[in-house]
């Protein structure tokens, strides 16, 4: 187990007991204890004697110790049972933490989504202390943002149950082929239910198993070629799972994974051939003749047309520009990430662990980039660490000869514009993220005054997660993207394309202007894990949304090229 594991169970110890009420001293208990143990740079199996730490205690030591032992702990299963369960989502909402929310539940009796939205509404929130018209204001608005996209959901919610699911179907016998369809395939940024097709000789054996697998709580529909059933969730996800014949699996899965107006697009094609196209193939007017296909490839083929990733098919428009698709991003070109976070700050694994990661990837480069010190919530760096880090990088590059590794900082972009750390620091490091974290709601002229200094620093190669957006949560601050674009085209400063599915930032129409303008695009996954690592995938994918060339993107460069970045 690593340490980081201990502290987010200690931090969500505080959070329950905060909601619950407890006293502040009790709280700030577990809070010291986290901070203690997160300071300490010594791994989990190197601590001799918890209560040798700054701020943990006798009990807490018992807590850590169980956590070691079962993975979880009697005190924190407790604090669950009494808490309401709607109360934790909440947390989620911009300025709300868990004093004031404890506060929201004691007084108003608040305990989910509605019950807030309507003390909001009938005015009880402004009247309590600490509160006030804007708070509510701003609660309102953020909660009416939540609501307005319960139909649909982020990939992000939605991505661990598809991906369930799928493993689910591909290993039960009868099921020859599984994919994903629908808009989940096509990477949207939300998807309203799931779509799978299954390849079968056996559809009612499949539906008789899918109909009662435990994780359902009720069957829409059942038949034999489509089953409907909701999932086990907080949302309770519907979940469609269409059942094919191996002969017209390939055109079924193409119909199903759409878009409507690709569809549209392609069987217009088809009508100008003589012919029709429908999820069991492609019928010749003439003769009635059903031609079928074995994959996706050979159907475009019958259509003297390239496969066209799913994430290009959007508009219809794409089949016009089929002879673009060679010259966007794929995965193959990826040959670094420039952005990930390690125990450092607030990572979950050490430099070597996700050094040892990015090997396994056949990555040529890597930056290790952690949080800089304003970012306290987040572990930040002081200069002294900062500088120790770079230290400890330099040093393990002469044991990891086979993948360059650059010693970096996510640094913060002040409210006023000022950056973090001084220049005779960051001229000391290779590769200086500029990211703003704070502030959200200046104005959008000082938004991009941020941005602009950070862009003219020489050192600051790149703007990370430029929006600030987190999909369903936060739609992020305001700022002049086509001035922002000018000044990073002007400047020499890449901007990110960030991979994290809860991100997806920058949007693809986004990315589209950044291409033209000549501003060089960065994917990066912002790593805290060396699972995150592989979300670079959906950072390819929403570059290809954006028609990103490879030659565009700045981690398919050489190294060398990447270091003359600004220089």
């Amino acid at each position: 187990m690593d340490k980081k594991a201990i502290i987010r169970h200690l931090e969500t110890i505080a959070t329950y007991m905060e909601l619950r009420g407890d006293s502040a001293y009790r709280i700030a208990a577990y809070r010291k204890a986290a901070n203690g143990i997160e300071r300490d740079k010594r791994s989990v199996d190197e601590i001799e004697k918890w209560t040798a730490l700054n701020g943990v205690g006798e009990k807490t030591t018992t807590v850590i110790e169980e956590f070691l032992q079962t993975g979880q702990t009697k005190l924190l299963t407790d604090l669950k049972k009494e808490v309401p369960v709607g109360l934790i989502p909440l947390l989620q909402l911009p300025g709300i933490g868990g004093e004031k929310l404890a506060k929201l539940h004691k007084e108003l009796g608040i305990i989910d989504v509605q019950t807030l939205q309507r003390a909001c509404e009938e005015g009880k929130v402004q009247a309590l202390d600490g509160f006030g018209v804007k708070t509510e204001e701003n609660l309102l608005a953020a909660l009416k943002q939540a609501m307005g996209t319960r139909e649909r959901h982020p990939f992000a919610y939605a991505r661990p149950i598809a991906e369930h699911i799928l493993q689910k179907l591909r290993e039960f016998p009868a099921v020859q082929r599984a994919e994903v369809a629908g808009s989940f395939r096509r990477v949207q940024e939300t998807v309203k239910d799931l779509d799978f097709i299954v390849e079968t000789d056996e559809p009612e054996e499949v539906r008789d198993w899918i109909v009662n697998w435990e994780e359902i709580v009720g069957v829409i529909a059942k038949g034999t070629t489509k089953v409907s059933v909701r999932w086990m969730d907080e949302h309770e996800l519907s979940i469609d799972v269409r059942l094919a014949e191996p002969a017209v699996f390939a055109t079924t899965l193409h119909h199903f994974t759409g878009s409507k107006d690709h569809n549209v697009r392609m069987r217009q094609l088809a009508k100008q051939r003589g012919e029709k196209i429908s999820e069991y193939g492609v019928t010749d007017d003439e003769t009635n003749r059903v031609t079928t296909f074995s994959n996706e490839q050979a159907f475009y083929h019958h259509f003297h047309l390239p496969w066209f990733p799913p994430e290009l098919r959007e508009t219809g428009e794409e089949i016009d520009h089929s002879k673009r698709i060679h010259d966007v991003i794929s995965i193959e070109d990826i040959r670094g990430d420039l952005h990930m976070h390690t125990a450092w700050s607030d990572g979950a694994h050490t430099i070597e662990e996700m050094i040892e990661a990015c090997r396994r990837k056949e990555y040529e480069v890597m930056a290790i980039t952690d949080h800089s010190r304003s970012l306290v919530i987040a572990g930040g760096l002081s200069i002294d660490n900062l500088l120790r880090q770079h230290e400890e990088i330099v040093k393990l590059r002469e044991t990891y000869r086979d993948i360059t590794i650059l010693s970096g900082v996510e640094m913060d972009i002040l409210a006023d514009g000022a950056l973090d750390y001084p220049d005779e620091v960051l001229r000391e490091l290779d590769w200086i993220i500029g990211s703003i974290h704070s502030h959200f709601h200046q104005s959008k002229e000082l938004i991009t005054r941020r941005f602009q200094a950070a862009c003219e620093n020489p050192y600051v190669k790149m703007i990370a997660h430029p929006s600030g957006r987190k999909i369903g949560i936060r739609d992020g601050y305001h700022f002049d993207i086509e001035n922002f674009l000018e000044i990073a085209h002007k400047t020499g400063t890449a901007v990110e394309c960030n991979a994290n599915p809860n991100r997806f930032d920058l949007r693809s129409d986004w990315l589209q202007k950044a291409v033209s303008k000549g501003v060089p695009i960065v994917i990066n996954t912002d790593a805290h894990n060396q699972k995150e690592l592989d979300n670079m995938t959906y950072g390819v994918s929403q570059a290809k949304k954006g028609w990103v060339p490879k030659t565009s993107v700045l981690n398919t460069w050489s190294v060398q090229q990447i270091l003359q970045l600004k220089t």
